[in-house]
């Protein structure tokens, strides 16, 4: 902005008019000096301060244009960077630190992605701090690739990736679409659409499909509804997967997730197996433990991967624990508030949340491990460790499901603040950017 024209107009004409006064009243001299005088001593005032506001607007300027000019210029970088060098056995990426960065964070607008759902809307939803958008994870000994979305969908050309899962990976899948769609301003070259268990994002300039599948027990169950089912009464169909794998079969990249649905909310709780059907009359019900139900899960998805995949054609991975921060008490707060107010990660290397089961995640390699010999490879994204971290990155009470919550509502986070999923933007962006490094560099 440049300094406003009128008052400095003003300022730099009334010392002329006077001088003409000062020559054409010369017997006046002594009163209309010391006018003069006194009227200078007003009007330096102004001119110093018109002088030094326009220094400032300068200031503001030139420091706008310089930061402009080092964005294009990192965007220049990042288009002609050689890869970097993720060969190194020290660079594990899943260990490192949260570092500050209100710089280069967030990747983009929760306010101005289009595609954004509303419980994940923070600062939309009443969210102040805004701390949790500037973190940026810092492996040990390595940095992660700088994301470019431009290159994704480059990579993504004529393809289609899903995720396949729970809440969390629609969190995931949300959170991808919003770091790669601000690439492309026209909004006519861009699309969601709903089928109900399936939300399509589409990149029509590079015909790239983005999509999410709801199956959050991997199998068939009693949960296949994204919008009706039973949080505590599970049942899964043992062998029965081909109606949910029918979304993911003609997929290039397929990201899985399944971890959270299979914890106990009570100490009984048990997962219900389904075996045969009513069809047939060979219908018959178990219970089991519900780490035992993963296990039958994970067993037929390997199944299906090992007689289905085209291995020359998909990529898989499957995600990582997502932990929960429900127990203030673990980091010094209070229970009833929960993850509620926190503005700022766990320091103590090596924390792990409570109910944070990393025994779960060696279950699912030893499975996938079984399709090795077929050539068939699953890549673990391992994000739980650096997510175990965040307690300040949930939504709390800062959200919308079906309704913003009451005041009433948000004054109780006992039993209304979410603590499991995650604010956009915020971590699930880096759990993207650890997908971006394997698809771009792996």
């Amino acid at each position: 902005m440049k300094p406003e024209a009128t008052p400095k107009m003003t300022v730099l004409s009334s010392p002329v008019g006077l001088k003409s006064i000062i020559n054409s009243l010369v017997a006046f001299s002594i009163i209309v000096g010391f006018a003069t005088f006194l009227f200078y001593q007003g009007q330096e005032g102004q001119v110093l301060m018109a002088i030094e506001h326009g220094h400032q607007e300068m200031q503001v300027q030139v420091a706008a244009e310089h930061h402009e000019q080092l964005r294009v210029k990192e965007a220049k970088v990042q288009l002609t960077a050689e890869p970097p060098d993720v060969s190194k056995e020290e660079c594990n990426w899943s260990t490192g630190q949260w570092v500050y960065d209100n710089m280069s964070r967030p990747l983009y607008s929760g306010l101005k992605c289009a595609f954004i759902f509303p419980e994940l809307s923070c600062d939309k939803y009443g969210r102040k701090d805004a701390m949790y958008q500037h973190w940026r994870w810092k492996p040990h000994g390595c940095d992660l690739p700088r994301f470019n979305a431009t290159r994704l969908l480059e990579k993504l050309r004529n393809k289609r990736l899903v995720f396949v899962g729970d809440s969390l990976n629609r969190n995931q899948w949300v959170s991808l679409v919003c770091m790669v769609e601000a690439s492309i301003p026209d909004d006519r070259l861009k699309m969601r659409v709903f089928n109900g268990s399936l939300i399509s994002f589409k990149a029509f300039e590079y015909n790239v499909t983005i999509d999410f599948y709801w199956s959050p027990l991997l199998v068939e169950s009693n949960s296949d509804d994204p919008i009706i089912h039973r949080v505590e009464y599970r049942i899964i169909r043992a062998d029965r997967i081909d109606k949910h794998a029918n979304a993911w079969r003609d997929a290039d990249i397929i990201i899985f997730n399944s971890y959270v649905w299979w914890r106990k909310h009570k100490p009984d709780m048990r997962m219900k197996v389904m075996y045969g059907s009513f069809e047939d009359g060979d219908a018959r019900l178990e219970e089991v433990e519900m780490v035992d139900g993963f296990e039958i899960a994970l067993r037929k998805l390997t199944e299906w991967l090992g007689e289905n995949i085209d291995k020359n054609r998909t990529r898989i991975f499957f995600a990582g624990s997502s932990p929960t921060h429900n127990w203030a008490s673990n980091w010094g707060g209070v229970d009833r508030n929960k993850c509620l107010n926190e503005t700022e990660p766990v320091y103590k290397v090596g924390y792990k949340a409570t109910g944070t089961d990393y025994s779960m995640m060696e279950k699912a390699k030893s499975y996938f491990g079984t399709l090795e010999h077929k050539g068939i490879h699953v890549e673990i994204l391992n994000i739980t460790e650096l997510s175990d971290y965040r307690k300040d990155g949930h939504p709390t009470v800062f959200r919308k499901q079906f309704a913003p919550l009451t005041k009433e509502q948000m004054a109780n986070p006992a039993s209304y603040a979410d603590c499991t999923h995650w604010c956009l933007p915020g971590v699930p962006d880096v759990w993207n950017e650890f997908l971006y490094g394997y698809l771009m560099y792996k």
